[in-house]
């Protein structure tokens, strides 16, 4: 168990990182009544994440290189101001060109939270403490996809708006409690002159890295496996599902669920099991269970059994493998470039918010009229993870390091 002091801090950090999730699941209970009120179709609200997820991908690599040249927590300040009153714009969009325009600004401003917060963990906390940690915050973050959705529906008994003030209360909170609670980790001796073409450089150097480019891949190929269902939400659960509006949660909490699990395994063996076994361990798993997702989904179709339960059951079990390779995937990637901490941050959520946008702008489009096609995508984004991991093996890389 950690201190009071930690217990503290990995809560506002794990809020911070939380914030993403709220902004993307919390309004997805809403799309039909954003549709119908707008005088749109059901795409162009869908189309509203990309506008949010390409901006929030392109910012994330700056947002850490910000942080390294004025300071973590300016960063955190300038970042949840914006995007507070950027959610108020939302919630007064008048069409839906405008909610684009300010899901746009949501997206410049919403990353700074969640990539400082991941280069905070590791200035903080190093060795096996640095992978509990991350794992912790994960477990803390991974409640948020379950309870945004239901407090979705439960705000659209309000009215579509409310959903969006609730993200501009959220962010404010976060802010107060960062300034509140959260040291200033990048002093004023340690920080880096910001500039365009110095950041242009230290990306250019991490293109090269093959080892810290593979982990951050792979560990955004696993996300996005899953998080096509998240994207889907809208259709998968109610057109091929039939569930409705106040029902997400069916989908939502058995997955979060399976990354909380997958949390607590990564939490509970650092420092015991080598990360290499765990990496196995949670790869296997994935291609297991996204396998068996696949065949789950023939059988049904060929049968005409339309359970819900087993659409999203096999969705549950991947995230228990996810969920426990990922902070070790994480760390070991900062650990690439442990004097620029905040810039590999930004490099790892880019990488992960990349693909989430391109699932949403072409890859969820693509697949999203049926559960077979949504069960394809996903094994196939997790075998191109697993290859990924087969070819940055190393005899001794960061990852198979054990460290106390």
């Amino acid at each position: 168990m950690f201190k009071s002091r930690s217990s503290i801090l990995v809560l506002v950090l794990a809020g911070l990182a939380a914030l993403a999730p709220f902004a993307i699941d919390t309004y997805l209970p809403a799309f039909h009544v954003m549709a119908a009120e707008f005088g749109t179709d059901e795409l162009a609200i869908q189309q509203s994440l990309t506008f949010y997820l390409l901006p929030y991908a392109l910012m994330t690599l700056c947002h850490g290189a910000i942080s390294d040249a004025i300071g973590r927590i300016t960063t955190i300040k300038w970042g949840l101001a914006i995007f507070a009153l950027a959610s108020i714009g939302c919630a007064f969009a008048p069409n839906v060109q405008t909610l684009w325009l300010f899901r746009a600004l949501q997206g410049v401003s919403g990353g700074a939270g969640n990539t400082v917060a991941r280069a905070m963990v590791r200035d903080l906390f190093s060795g096996a403490q640095a992978q509990r940690v991350m794992a912790t915050v994960q477990l803390l973050f991974g409640i948020a996809p379950a309870v945004a959705p239901i407090l979705g529906g439960v705000l659209l008994g309000i009215h579509w708006q409310a959903i969006f003030i609730f993200l501009s209360v959220y962010a404010a909170i976060a802010l107060w409690m960062a300034v509140r609670y959260l040291p200033e980790t990048m002093t004023a001796e340690k920080r880096i002159v910001f500039s365009v073409q110095g950041i242009f450089a230290t990306y250019g150097k991490m293109l090269k890295h093959k080892v810290f480019l593979g982990l951050i891949a792979c560990l955004s190929l696993n996300f996005s496996a899953f998080f096509i269902y998240v994207l889907a939400s809208p259709v998968f659960l109610v057109k091929h599902l039939h569930l409705n509006s106040q029902q997400f949660g069916y989908l939502f909490i058995p997955t979060v669920t399976g990354m909380m699990l997958g949390s607590w395994i990564s939490r509970y063996t650092a420092g015991k099991v080598a990360p290499a076994r765990i990496l196995h361990w949670a790869f296997a798993w994935m291609l297991f269970t996204a396998s068996c997702n696949v065949a789950l989904q023939l059988w049904a179709s060929s049968t005409m059994h339309s359970a819900w339960w087993l659409a999203i059951l096999p969705i549950a079990l991947f995230n228990i493998g996810m969920a426990a390779a990922m902070p070790v995937l994480s760390i070991a990637a900062l650990d690439c470039y442990p004097n620029l901490r905040g810039t590999a941050a930004s490099a790892q959520a880019f990488m992960q918010m990349l693909c989430s946008t391109i699932s949403s702008a072409l890859i969820v489009p693509l697949v999203w009229h049926s559960t077979i096609t949504l069960a394809s995508a996903m094994l196939i984004m997790t075998v191109l993870g697993s290859l990924l991991l087969l070819m940055i093996r190393q005899p001794k890389p960061p990852m198979m390091v054990v460290q106390d």
